[in-house]
């Protein structure tokens, strides 16, 4: 938040019309009788070390109420004294405190004033009010007293920063703002109002730069001007607090959105006359990557593999472990590994990293040849390849030799089966998110594959081919389902044309 404007009188920032007004504080609390009442209970620690604790009545009824900041998370609500004078009853009872400055009873605010002598200061006399509405004052004479009397339920604090500095500057020279730099440190949740010398305006926008919420001249206040700072310090804290939080969210959300954008692959096909294509949507909300994982590679021989999998789970820690495996994939394929040999060091790498012996994951790979007319398939759990050729309706690869999924079987094998392609194909691998979907009236039955090869079947016959092909498949899965589908959707296509 930008530091207000210099004032050149104690006015705060709501009453000069710099900021919106601030609520009124509702609401009886101790003596009401107008006048000053001693807390001889000792209603914080450190009284009898010289702190003291007042109940000072609050300001005039004709105090403009504000609306509470619309952006304030639900975090947020919970924190402090709540405002407004005609809070419904119900919101009357106190909250329990989650952070400091949060644990006093609604519609009353707690100060602690560190001044050298409080006594002697003409602001506590003067915050009085014939409405009776209170504020609680608590008194310290140096940051020793402060630090002991700093309970939860301080809302605001009023520093003189006439006092002296806890600690010299590492070059020796004099800091003017090191007792309010202290403070801040010490109570980095709490409101804090500066006071200073009348007239001192660079000094006291200075604090404001630094960290206070606002400044006030000593010689110019009275009870409602006080009054005021200090409700407008409190709700500015909280504003400050509310808007910090959601730049934070903000940069997490968008630090993760590059993460897992980073973590999707680069095909690796240069030199290949083949064309890739693909499509990915994850089944967590807000999320770009999910447990299905998908890879392309082309090696020196001149060999296209291509590869997609689903780790059970689409959460964030499936999301994960899909990400391992399928760069373990690539790099054992870059190595030269392929069928039964690769499968089974991939089913050692996930027996290492699952957070869970019951989690697997079912993986489809297929190797092409060079001249691209036939390939080697292996499956592990996972649903058959799509293959279309023209003069021919698609029709899925054969699967009489799937293996069980990875994690499932110690010491499993995974016969890698021989099929021929032709000489214009295209072939499409996808996670079983794309034939789980509901259809029919009712949605009580899933697409499955013979729905799924029914669909793809009529959007060829329509001309869709690559990219368009698979946008079409996977919305019209979505539509199909009345809405989006609650799995991870892994979709990619390797086209051949002569």
């Amino acid at each position: 938040m930008p530091a207000p404007i210099p004032r050149q009188r104690a006015i705060p920032a709501a009453e000069s019309g710099q900021a919106p007004a601030e609520p009124a504080i509702g609401g009886p609390f101790g003596d009401r009788s107008g006048g000053i009442t001693g807390d001889s209970s000792g209603d914080s620690p450190g009284g009898s070390a010289g702190g003291s604790s007042t109940t000072v009545s609050g300001p005039a009824s004709g105090d403009v109420d504000a609306p509470r900041p619309q952006d304030t998370t639900d975090d947020e609500k919970a924190d402090g004294a709540e405002t407004g004078a005609k809070a419904d009853p119900a919101e009357a009872a106190p909250r329990p405190a989650h952070s400091p400055a949060h644990a006093a009873p609604v519609g009353h605010l707690t100060l602690l004033m560190i001044e050298d002598d409080p006594g002697g200061s003409p602001v506590v006399p003067e915050l009085l009010d014939p409405t009776g509405k209170p504020i609680r004052v608590r008194t310290a004479r140096n940051l020793t007293e402060a630090e002991r009397l700093l309970t939860d339920d301080v809302h605001c604090i009023l520093l003189d920063l006439a006092l002296p500095a806890p600690t010299r500057a590492a070059d020796g020279s004099d800091d003017e703002l090191a007792v309010l730099k202290h403070v801040l440190r010490l109570a980095p949740h709490h409101a804090v109002l500066a006071l200073t010398a009348s007239g001192d305006t660079e000094r006291g926008a200075e604090a404001v730069r630094v960290g206070a919420q606002d400044y006030l001249f000593r010689d110019e206040l009275d009870g409602r001007l006080l009054s005021r700072a200090i409700r407008y310090a409190v709700e500015r804290k909280r504003s400050d607090r509310a808007e910090r939080k959601l730049t934070e969210s903000k940069l997490r959300a968008q630090e993760n959105a590059r993460l897992e954008r980073g973590l999707l692959p680069t095909p690796l096909l240069e030199g290949s006359p083949l064309r890739f294509a693909a499509r990915y949507r994850p089944g967590r909300s807000r999320a770009l990557l999910g447990g299905d994982f998908y890879d392309t590679v082309r090696t020196p021989d001149g060999t296209v593999h291509a590869m997609i999998g689903d780790v059970c789970g689409h959460g964030p820690d499936e999301a994960a472990l899909g990400v391992e495996l399928r760069i373990a994939w690539r790099a054992l394929t870059l190595a030269g590994l392929c069928g039964d040999q690769l499968l089974g060091t991939l089913q050692q790498v996930l027996e290492h990293e699952r957070s869970d012996d019951e989690i697997f994951a079912t993986l489809c790979t297929v190797d092409i040849a060079p001249d691209g007319r036939r390939a080697g398939l292996c499956l592990a759990g996972h649903p058959s390849p799509l293959l279309a050729c023209p003069g021919r309706p698609a029709e899925l690869l054969p699967f009489d030799n799937n293996g069980p999924a990875l994690g499932l079987l110690p010491g499993a094998r995974w016969p890698r089966m021989q099929v021929e392609l032709g000489a214009e194909w295209s072939l499409m691998l996808y996670t079983d998110g794309l034939i789980e979907g509901r259809v029919g009236e009712g949605r009580r039955e899933r697409l499955g594959q013979e729905g799924m090869v029914a669909m793809v079947r009529r959007q060829l016959a329509e001309g869709l081919r690559g990219e368009e092909l698979l946008r079409a498949a996977v919305n019209e899965v979505r539509d199909l389902n009345g809405g989006e589908l609650t799995d991870d959707v892994a979709v990619l296509m390797l086209d051949r044309t002569p």
